[in-house]
C-alpha cells in the first residue's frame, strides 16, 4: 500500500454553512475555459491591499523562503491546518495572480463570497456533500467539472493555482489522504499546454510553519521543496477536447503517480508527527541540541528545521524512543504553563524580565488604545466571539481574525473617517483627504498597539517562566531536561 493510500481518510464534517447551497449564485458564478482569468484584475489589486492588512495583523514574525524559478503555471499545495488563512499565507508566498477553488458556500455566502467571486474562485461540492443530501450527484459533478475546465486552462495559460490537496482543513499532524483532483487538472492542464506550445505546469510542495496555527500574532515559516513539473500525457488528444470544452479524465496511473510523489514531498515539509505532543518534543530537543552546541535557535525556521532533523534521528532510531518519552513529559510540562523551549537556557528555564519593554509596550497600547478602540475594537470583539463559537471548529478561529482585519478598511473605517472628517473641517473638498489620512491613522495605530501588545506578551512570558521555576514541577523539568540532554550527547 502506499504512503498516501495509508494516510487517515477521515471525511470532514459538515458545518451549518456547507449545507447551504445557494444554486442560483453558484449558476452564475463567473467561469472562463479559454484560459483567462475568471477574476476581475482592477479588484484583486484591492483584495490584495485588504489581505496586507490581515497579513500585517495576524502574524508577529514571517519568513518566507524563496519561490524556486519555474516558467509554467503552479498548483501550490500544502497541509491544511489552518481555514482561510492557509491560502492568505500561499498568497503573499508567490509571484502571481492565483486562481483557487473550494467549498461552494464559500462562494455563494453574503460578503465573503462577493469577495470570492470577484477573485475568480471556483467552487466544489464534495463528496460528503453528496452523501448529506446537500446536492444531487448531477448537479455536483456539472459544477465541479466546470470548475475543473476553468483550472485546467487557468493553469495552462501560465497562472498560479492555490489547491489543498486533503480537500478540507483539519488538526491533525500528519497529511490526511489526497483527493486527486490537483492532480486531475494538473495533467490536463500539462495537455493543453503541450497542445499550445506553452511551458508545461507543476506541482508546487508548500510548506506552511505556524508556532501554533489557532493563535493570534503567531509566527509563521513559509518554505518550498522544488516544483514536481507535470509530464504531458500519453494521449495526444486529451488536449484538444478539453480545449473544445469537454472535461476528460486523464490517465488514472499517472494521476496517482502524481498525488504520490506530491504526498510523499509534502510529507518531508510538514509536522509528519504522530501527535502534536510529539511534534512539540521534536522541537524541544531542537532546541537542546542547539543550546549544548553553544547556540540558541534565532527564528522560528531554525526551530522548524532542527525540529526536523530531531524527527529524522528518531525515524531511524538513532534517538531512541525512551528519550523521546522523556522530551514529551517535559515539552507537556511546558505547554501546560504557555511556555516552550525558546524558554530554555544552559542551566534549566532563563530567569530574565524584559521590564523595559513591558513599560513600553504598556505605553504604547494606552497610547494609541483611543484610536485602536473605536476604529477596530468591535470587529475583533466580533472576530473573538465568534471565532471561539464556530462549528467550522478550531482551525476556523484565527478566519474570523482575518476577515475581521481585512474587511476593516472597507467596512468600518470609511464612515468613521468620513465623520471624523466632518467634525475635524465641515462639510467640503477637504473632507477627503482627511478621510484618507485618518484611515491611515487607524492602521498605523493598530500596528503601533499589535507592536506594544507583542512586548507585553513577552513579559507576560517572563512572568510564566518565574512562575514555573517556583513550582513543584520544576525540579522534574530539570531531571527530564539533563535526561534528553545527556542522551542527546551520546549521539
Amino acid at each position: 500500500m502506499s504512503s498516501v493510500e495509508r494516510a487517515p481518510n477521515i471525511d470532514p464534517v459538515l458545518s451549518s454553512g456547507a449545507m447551504k447551497l445557494r444554486k442560483r449564485k453558484l449558476d452564475n458564478l463567473p467561469w472562463d475555459h479559454s484560459g483567462r482569468h475568471p477574476g476581475n484584475r482592477i479588484f484583486w489589486r484591492v483584495i490584495l491591499l485588504m489581505l496586507k492588512v490581515a497579513w500585517d495583523y495576524i502574524f508577529r514574525r514571517k519568513q518566507i523562503d524563496q519561490l524556486p524559478p519555474f516558467e509554467g503555471g503552479r498548483i501550490l499545495s500544502s497541509m491544511h491546518l489552518n481555514g482561510l488563512v492557509d491560502p492568505l499565507a500561499i498568497v503573499f508566498s508567490q509571484d502571481r495572480r492565483i486562481i483557487t477553488m473550494g467549498r461552494h458556500d464559500l462562494m455563494t455566502m453574503p460578503l465573503v463570497g462577493w469577495f470570492a467571486r470577484r477573485m475568480g474562485s471556483q467552487p466544489v461540492i464534495r463528496r460528503p456533500e453528496i452523501k448529506g443530501g446537500v446536492s444531487n450527484e448531477e448537479y455536483a459533478v456539472a459544477i465541479n467539472h466546470r470548475t475543473l475546465l476553468t483550472m485546467t486552462n487557468c493553469i495552462a495559460a501560465g497562472h498560479n493555482a492555490v489547491v489543498m490537496p486533503e480537500g478540507k482543513s483539519h488538526q491533525d499532524s500528519r497529511l490526511h489522504r489526497f483527493k486527486t483532483g490537483p492532480m486531475r487538472f494538473g495533467i490536463n492542464a500539462a495537455a493543453i499546454a503541450s497542445h499550445r506550445d506553452a511551458p508545461l505546469p507543476a506541482l508546487q510542495p508548500v510548506g506552511l510553519h505556524y508556532r501554533r496555527h489557532y493563535w493570534f500574532r503567531t509566527d509563521l515559516y513559509v518554505e518550498f521543496a522544488e516544483p514536481i513539473p507535470i509530464p504531458t500525457p500519453s494521449d495526444l488528444e486529451l488536449g484538444r477536447s478539453l480545449i473544445e470544452g469537454k472535461w476528460v479524465e486523464p490517465p488514472s496511473v499517472q494521476v496517482n503517480q502524481l498525488r504520490e510523489e506530491l504526498f510523499d514531498e509534502l510529507s518531508i515539509i510538514t509536522p509528519d508527527a504522530p501527535d502534536w505532543q510529539t511534534h512539540r518534543a521534536w522541537h524541544l530537543m531542537g532546541h537542546v541540541r542547539a543550546l549544548e552546541s553553544g547556540r540558541r535557535l534565532e527564528n522560528f525556521r531554525e526551530e522548524v528545521l532542527a525540529a526536523r532533523e530531531v524527527r529524522g534521528m528518531a525515524v531511524d532510531g538513532r534517538i531512541t524512543e525512551a528519550t523521546v518519552k522523556v522530551a514529551l513529559q517535559a515539552a507537556e510540562i511546558l505547554d501546560s504553563n504557555g511556555l516552550d523551549g525558546r524558554s530554555l537556557d544552559a542551566g534549566g528555564i532563563r530567569e530574565d524580565r524584559p521590564w523595559l519593554g513591558c513599560l513600553v509596550g504598556l505605553s504604547l497600547m494606552v497610547a494609541t488604545a483611543p484610536v485602536v478602540i473605536p476604529s477596530t475594537g468591535l470587529q475583533a470583539a466580533i472576530a473573538w466571539y465568534f471565532g471561539n463559537r464556530t462549528d467550522e471548529g478550531i482551525d476556523a478561529r484565527t478566519t474570523y481574525h482575518m476577515l475581521a482585519a481585512m474587511f476593516s478598511p472597507v467596512l468600518f473605517w470609511p464612515p468613521l473617517a468620513i465623520c471624523a472628517a466632518y467634525f475635524a473641517t465641515g462639510p467640503g473638498f477637504a473632507m477627503l483627504p482627511i478621510a484618507v489620512i485618518a484611515m491611515f491613522i487607524a492602521h498605523l495605530s493598530n500596528l503601533v498597539f499589535l507592536k506594544g501588545y507583542d512586548l507585553w506578551t513577552e513579559f507576560d512570558h517572563s512572568s510564566r517562566r518565574i512562575k514555573l521555576t517556583s513550582s513543584s514541577e520544576y525540579e522534574s523539568l530539570l531531571e527530564m531536561l539533563s535526561e534528553t540532554r545527556s542522551s542527546l550527547n551520546l549521539l
